[in-house]
This record gives structure tokens, C-alpha cells and sequence, in this order.
């Protein structure tokens, strides 16, 4: 184990960064099996998960302060609110570590006294892109002086509270290859290298697939995975994602056709007569899990399912409604992109028997 990092044991970020690695493997391995044997699910097996590399995780969610004159930034401490003022992290990217110190400045002049603020940065393939949200606003005074800071700091595009306040260039992300306008609070796997691991399960499991459905695509992380050999059909809530996804679709010509469908999966799932004029699913929702949209799956005739969670809690419960409406877990592949913490992804191959 390489020395710990100086906030470690205060910062609720890391908080197993003093396991041995084969500990701390077999710990997240050994979670994902708790999650199945709560639903019954018994004897799957579940592979050690793929660890990504420290200095790799390009998108975060951070937390400032001011008081005494100073903003501090940082993640939380653990079990508290308070904000550990960063002052190195093994987990970030380069970019996006060395990036603190000037958020610190210009948060320093923007904030008074007493005042907080969340941010969402994320180090897009050509720049930073940062969400800033600000309990007072940002008058015109402010947003000058962000766009003034923005230039000098080399960041792409900066949104205070859900609006554009500069843009200098559109952030862009390569997702399997494909460039993709990044548009405002898009949801973005944490790091490239457990991405990829993740879209090479899907594409294994919908290996020969003519169609597909992506359920709760976003931006597109598995839809062009999946497009260089296979028609999907892309759904999400969030219409601004499925633009960029079509836009690039368009820019994009080796790619087969991809349709999108602007839907709330939550409160309409596709429906079993919907789903079965598909070779195969792909959903990846939220930490909340797909239950009204795994109840439809398991009435459905579709011949595979590959899930992607970020939450073993919710995929057993999801799992356990599948199995129940005929369907195996053919294998669960663990990906572990929150290094040191109790956090783990997987991806699965759900089948009919």
C-alpha cells in the first residue's frame, strides 16, 4: 500500500484506502454476494470486480464553504457535513486534482462569508465542465468574473445553477469511439477505464443482437457501444441526453441506425409487447433501480438482458422479480470505479431459460 493520502480518516471519500487490495477485492466481491442471498439468489457467481487505477475517476461531486474569509473545497467528512478542505486526492484524475486550488480563488471571491455551495466537475475529452450551484445566483458582476477565471483556468464550459454562464467550447466526450456533445448535469460513467469494462460486458452480452432497446441511455455510453454491429433503439427521461445522442448518431457514418425515445421509465416502462420487438435489453438506471421496468421485462419474451448497477441492493431486488418470471443470471462481472469506498458497479447477463 503506496502512503496514505493526508486526508484520509477524516475525508468520507476513502475510507477503506488502508485494506490490502486482495482484501478490499474479495470485501466488494463478498458485497454484491450479500446483496443476492438477501433475495434468495444463491450460487451466482460473481467475479472479482475490475479495479480501475488511482488518479483516474474524471467526474465528482464536491462541496465548499467560506469562513473566515477562505473557502475551503472538498468531499464531505465521513458521517458529518462539514467540508475537508482538499488538499491532495488519490482518486481524481490530474486535471481535474490540480483544478481544486483555482476553484478554491475564485470560490473565495464569489462566496461570503457563511456561504456554501455543490459542485459537479466532470474532465470532458476537451476540457473541464463544472456545475455550480449557488444559493444566492450569480449577478452580472459574478458571472464576469467567472468567465474571466474560466479562460485563465482552462475550463470549457461553467453552469451556475442549471444555466449556462460560459461557455469558451462545447465539452465533448468519446463514448465507444463516437464524440458526443456533453450537455449540462449529464450523468457519465466516473472513470474511461471502468466505461470501457462495462461496454465490453454489454457488448458481449448482446453479442449477434440485430435491435436492441437501451433503457435509460443517456448520453449514449452503451448505445455506441452497441451501434457499429446493432439497430438501438435509445430511452431516457432526459431529452437534452437523447439530442446529443442523435446528433452524434448523424455526425457518426459507420454507425447503424440509432433511434431515441424520450420517455420516463419510472412512471411508463416499456411494456411487455413493446419489449418484445427487441433481440435484446440494456438498462442501466439509477442507484433506485428499474423495479416497475423489471416487472414488465419479467412478462416479456425477450431472449436477454444485460443490467448495468451501480447499486447491489436494487439489482437483487430487480434480479429476484427476473428469476421469478423465468430468467437466469447468466454471470455478474463486478467493476469497482469508487476506489476505497463501499461503492461497487456490476454488469449482468440475465437470460431465458
Amino acid at each position: 500500500m503506496n502512503t496514505l493520502c493526508r486526508h484520509f480518516g477524516t475525508c468520507g471519500g476513502c475510507t477503506y484506502q488502508d485494506m490490502d487490495l486482495a482484501d478490499d477485492r474479495a470485501r466488494k466481491q463478498a458485497q454484491v454476494r450479500r446483496a443476492l442471498e438477501r433475495q434468495g439468489l444463491c450460487g451466482v457467481q460473481v467475479e472479482l470486480p475490475l479495479i480501475v487505477s488511482p488518479g483516474t475517476r474524471r467526474r465528482a461531486a464536491l462541496a465548499a464553504v467560506k469562513s473566515g474569509g477562505v473557502a475551503s473545497i472538498g468531499f464531505r467528512e465521513a458521517r458529518s457535513h462539514a467540508v475537508v478542505d482538499m488538499l491532495e486526492c488519490r482518486i481524481l484524475t490530474p486535471s481535474l486534482a490540480s483544478l481544486i486550488p483555482r476553484l478554491r480563488e475564485i470560490l473565495t471571491v464569489l462566496l461570503r462569508d457563511g456561504d456554501d455551495a455543490r459542485l459537479q466537475i466532470t474532465e470532458a475529452d476537451n476540457g473541464v465542465d463544472i456545475g455550480l450551484k449557488l444559493k444566492r445566483g450569480a449577478d452580472a458582476a459574478a458571472i464576469a468574473a467567472l468567465a474571466r477565471w474560466a479562460g485563465s483556468a482552462h475550463v470549457a464550459r461553467l453552469v451556475v445553477n442549471g444555466e449556462p454562464a460560459v461557455q469558451l467550447i462545447e465539452p465533448i466526450v468519446r463514448l465507444a469511439g463516437v464524440e458526443v456533445d456533453l450537455p449540462p448535469d449529464s450523468f457519465l460513467q466516473p472513470t474511461r477505464e471502468g466505461e470501457a469494462h462495462l461496454q465490453e460486458c454489454v457488448q458481449g452480452a448482446m453479442k449477434g443482437a440485430v435491435v436492441v432497446a437501451d433503457l435509460f441511455a443517456g448520453c449514449g455510453t452503451f448505445a455506441f457501444a452497441l451501434a457499429g454491429a446493432t439497430r438501438v433503439h435509445a430511452l431516457d427521461s432526459d431529452s437534452a441526453a437523447l439530442s446529443a445522442v442523435i446528433s452524434a448518431a448523424r455526425r457518426t457514418a459507420r454507425l447503424k441506425p440509432v433511434t431515441t425515445e424520450t420517455r420516463d421509465l419510472f412512471k411508463r416502462p416499456l411494456q411487455a409487447r413493446e419489449i418484445d420487438r427487441f433481440d435484446g435489453i440494456v438498462l442501466d438506471p439509477p442507484r433506485a433501480g428499474a423495479l416497475a421496468q423489471a416487472r414488465a421485462l419479467a412478462a416479456s419474451k425477450v431472449a436477454r438482458i444485460a443490467y448495468v448497477s451501480c447499486n447491489p441492493e436494487s439489482f437483487a431486488r430487480d434480479a429476484r422479480v427476473l428469476v421469478d418470471g423465468g430468467y437466469r443470471i447468466e454471470w455478474i462481472v463486478a467493476v469497482d470505479q469508487f476506489l476505497w469506498s463501499s461503492h461497487i458497479e456490476l454488469a449482468a447477463l440475465i437470460g431465458r431459460h
